[in-house]
């Protein structure tokens, strides 16, 4: 076992896996898993910029991070920067505070690279399942992007696009600073149509409609999960591997379409940091099952995280053997 650290920087989150990894059996035990709600992608859909203070709550958390990686004496770590850090015309800055923090270059990966590692991570555990069918379709709903793989073993064809709960709430529910609550009609019609548009876009290199079984991955998808369980706080042992059902599914997204913050923050699974975009991350789920026809969305809490921390295992192996 290679003792390994991973960190997947987002739109919305920031989050850290250390792991002990056998690259050969594919076994993975955490050691620590945790996620920070940093909001790195703040206003970048506007401004094209990463925000100051988004820049110093993202580097607070990789303290911490450092601190932790230092506890556990990972062996390797391996930093994936993805959708707002790659749009972002200061992203200088933002490497050059992680170098400092941990001492490596975050990875500014492309959409084509974050849907391999998401691929990875969800479905290494699913080898064997009788009950689950290939080909697997992966979905990643992240803070500003949206990854579609599809696959058997490995990935056959994958796509990213521009639609995420981060980015759909700031483009049509935010106004004068203020999040829309509850949305009107016409603004979730707006959000809808950016969704349809971008299923077009990925159904031109994805075939979407093949998949037998559909998984969904990130903070949208599990926090959905969380609420069909009515949990009363959020148990990640639950939530992976369960599966919702679509009109489970629609009958959430309704009601978060049609609730207050106030409502939404009652809820005893929902994440502070999730509050304000979790109806725009849920109307992408729906809408991509409404598109190829799932019956039910098999929810995995292995992602982004587990790929690269996979993968990172796979070189230190690798080097070994070289020297």
């Amino acid at each position: 076992m290679t003792r390994v650290a991973a960190i997947d920087c987002g739109t919305n989150s920031i989050r850290l896996l250390v792991a002990d990894v056998d690259p050969v059996t594919g076994e993975l035990v955490d050691l620590d898993r945790r996620m920070t709600i940093v909001r790195l992608g703040q206003g970048v859909d506007r401004t094209g910029r990463l925000a100051p203070e988004a820049l110093e709550r993202t580097f607070a958390a990789c303290r911490d991070y450092a601190a932790i990686i230092k506890e556990h004496g990972a062996e390797r770590l391996r930093f994936v920067a993805t959708s707002a850090s790659r749009d972002a015309e200061n992203r200088d800055e933002f490497v050059r505070g992680v170098m400092d923090i941990l001492g490596v270059e975050p990875e500014v990966i492309t959409g084509d690279q974050e849907a391999e590692f998401s691929f990875t991570g969800a479905t290494k555990e699913l080898t064997g399942r009788e009950d689950l069918h290939r080909p697997y379709l992966v979905v990643d709903i992240g803070g500003g992007s949206t990854e579609f793989v599809v696959g058997e073993e490995h990935v056959r064809a994958a796509r990213s696009v521009d639609v995420g709960c981060v980015r759909m709430t700031e483009r049509h529910l935010v106004r004068d600073g203020v999040v829309s609550d509850p949305p009107s009609e016409e603004q979730v019609a707006a959000i809808r149509a950016d969704i349809e548009a971008a299923l077009d876009l990925a159904e031109e290199t994805v075939p979407l409609r093949e998949a037998r079984t559909l998984v969904g991955l990130a903070g949208s998808v599990t926090t959905v999960s969380a609420i069909a369980q009515d949990l009363p706080e959020y148990d990640s042992t639950r939530i992976h591997h369960s599966r919702i059902a679509a009109d489970r599914v629609r009958e959430i997204t309704g009601w978060l379409l049609r609730s207050t913050h106030a409502e939404r923050a009652a809820v005893p699974s929902m994440h502070p940091g999730r509050v304000d975009v979790i109806a725009a991350g849920a109307l992408v789920l729906l809408a991509i099952m409404e598109r190829i026809g799932a019956e039910e969305v098999v929810v995995s809490e292995h992602d982004i995280l587990d790929g690269i921390a996979f993968k990172v295992a796979e070189d230190a192996e690798i080097a070994k053997r070289g020297r």
